[in-house]
C-alpha cells in the first residue's frame, strides 16, 4: 500500500510452497482479507518471492496474464520482488544452501534477469521496482588464505551481476522504466557489513561495471558510473544490520557519502540479550536461546565482548557450544515477529526497526518498505499464530510507527 514515507507490503516468501501453484494458492487465501484489513479503498502492495521453479511455470501458457487480471480485480500490485532463495525455502533444511546458486553460476544469473522480466509486466506503470538478491555468495565455501584466490570470486560474481545490470540498462531503454538490483549483505554473506558493501562498490563494481557498460552502451565513463548506482542498491534488512551491531544512522552516512543508494528497507527483528554478572541469569539466558535452535535456517550469532570485540558464530548450535563468560550480549539472526519486543529473558532488536523508520521520516532514503519474517513454521509453538492474522498484525504494527513518526515531526 502506498503510504506518506513509501509502499509498504510484506514479502511472500513467508508462504509455504515452490510451485507458481502453491505461490497463487497462498496469495489468493491470504490476500483479500489482508487488503480488507489494510487498504480497503486503495491498492495493496506485495513483495513477491518466486522460487526459480515458480518463475519458470508463471512465463508458460497464460499464467502470466491470468495473474495480471488477479491483481487488478483484487486492487493489487507488486512493487518488489525477493530474488534471494532460488529453490525450497519451507520444510526442507535450506541452512547455506539458502545461498546457492550463488553469484558465481550462470543459473543465478538467468533466474535474475527472468524476475526482472516479470516484473516489469507486474510492476504498474510509472514505479521505479527493485529485486533484492543474495549478497554475491556465503564467506565459509572459501578459503581465503590466497588473496589471488578471494580476488577471483570477488571478480566473477561482480562479472556475472554486470550482466543483470547491463539487461536493466536494455529494458529501461526500451520501457523507460528504471529498476534495481538491491544486495542484501547478511551474517556470514560474501558482503557482510555497510562497509564490505561499499568496498565491493567502489572496489569491485564500480571499476569492471564502468568499463563494459561504457563500451556495451557507447556511454561516458561518469554515465556509466551513474548507471551503476541507478540499478544496483543496498537492501536495508534491519535485522541483518543489527546482528552485527551497526547503528542505522552510520549505515546511512557512509552510504551517503559513496553516494550509493537503498533500494528497498526489509522490515525485520532479531533476537538479542545481554548477559548480567550472575551466572544462574546468564545459564537462564542461554537455555532461552536454545528455544530457538531449529534445523531449517542459519541463525548465525554475534557475541559482544565486554571489551566490544565481536565474535562470530556460523548458527545458533555452534554459539550455544561456544558460549564464554565473557560475553557480554548475544545477537542471533531469527526473524521474530516485529510486534514482540521482550521474549522473556530474552528481547528483540525492534528499537532498530524503529529508528530506522524515523530516519526514514526524517529524510526519506527509499520508496520501498517491505515487511519480511519468514520464521512462523519453526517459531517456538507459544509464539505461533494464525499467519494471516500474524501479517496483518505486522503491517498494522508497522503503519502505526510510520504515522506516529510523522505525528512527531
Amino acid at each position: 500500500m502506498k503510504t506518506a514515507l513509501g509502499h509498504l507490503g510484506y514479502c511472500t516468501n513467508i508462504h509455504v510452497g515452490e510451485h507458481w501453484s502453491d505461490h497463487f494458492a497462498a496469495l489468493r487465501t491470504a490476500i483479500p482479507a489482508l487488503k480488507q484489513r489494510l487498504s480497503p479503498d486503495a491498492p495493496f502492495g506485495l513483495g513477491l518471492r518466486l522460487s526459480n521453479l515458480a518463475s519458470e511455470e508463471l512465463m508458460l501458457d497464460a499464467r502470466l496474464q491470468e495473474f495480471k487480471a488477479w491483481l487488478t480485480e483484487t486492487g493489487c500490485y507488486v512493487f518488489t520482488m525477493n530474488g534471494f532463495p532460488f529453490g525450497g525455502f519451507h520444510h526442507v533444511r535450506v541452512k547455506d544452501q539458502v545461498h546457492a546458486p550463488d553469484w558465481t553460476t550462470e543459473a543465478r544469473v538467468a533466474y535474475t534477469i527472468r524476475l526482472f522480466r516479470l516484473l516489469t509486466e507486474l510492476a504498474p506503470e510509472g514505479l521505479n521496482a527493485g529485486i533484492s538478491t543474495s549478497p554475491l555468495s556465503y564467506r565459509h565455501w572459501f578459503e581465503w588464505d590466497q588473496a589471488v584466490a578471494r580476488d577471483y570470486v570477488f571478480s566473477q560474481t561482480t562479472q556475472n551481476l554486470l550482466d543483470v545490470v547491463a539487461e536493466l540498462v536494455r529494458l529501461k531503454r526500451e520501457t523507460g522504466r528504471s529498476m534495481h538490483l538491491d544486495i542484501e549483505p547478511e551474517p556470514d554473506g560474501l558482503l557482510e557489513t555497510a562497509d564490505e558493501f561499499i568496498d565491493w562498490f567502489t572496489g569491485y563494481l564500480l571499476p569492471m561495471g564502468t568499463a563494459k557498460l561504457a563500451e556495451t552502451f557507447d556511454l561516458t565513463e561518469t554515465e556509466a558510473a551513474d548507471a551503476l548506482r541507478e540499478h544496483v542498491q543496498l537492501c536495508y534488512d534491519v535485522c541483518h544490520f543489527a546482528v552485527g551491531y551497526e547503528q542505522p544512522t552510520d549505515v546511512l552516512h557512509k552510504l551517503k557519502q559513496h553516494g550509493l543508494r537503498v533500494g528497498k528497507i526489509q522490515i525485520s527483528a532479531a533476537l538479542k540479550a545481554e548477559f548480567p554478572a550472575t551466572d544462574e541469569t546468564r545459564e537462564e539466558i542461554r537455555r532461552a536461546f536454545m528455544q530457538f535452535n531449529e534445523p531449517t535456517y542459519l541463525h548465525q550469532v554475534v557475541a559482544r565482548n565486554q571489551d566490544g570485540r565481536l565474535v562470530r558464530f556460523p548458527d545458533l548450535p555452534e554459539a550455544l557450544k561456544g558460549y564464554d563468560p565473557g560475553h557480554a550480549e548475544w545477537r542471533s539472526h531469527f526473524h521474530v515477529p516485529i510486534f514482540i519486543a521482550d521474549y522473556g529473558v530474552l528481547h528483540s532488536t525492534q528499537d532498530d526497526i524503529v529508528e530506522v523508520l524515523r530516519l526514514q521520516q526524517k529524510e526519506p532514503f527509499t520508496d520501498h518498505l517491505e515487511v519480511e519474517t519468514y520464521t512462523w513454521t519453526v517459531l517456538p509453538d507459544a509464539l505461533k499464530r494464525d499467519l494471516t492474522e500474524s501479517i496483518g498484525r505486522e503491517l498494522e504494527w508497522t503503519k502505526t510507527i510510520l504515522m506516529s513518526e510523522r505525528a512527531n515531526e
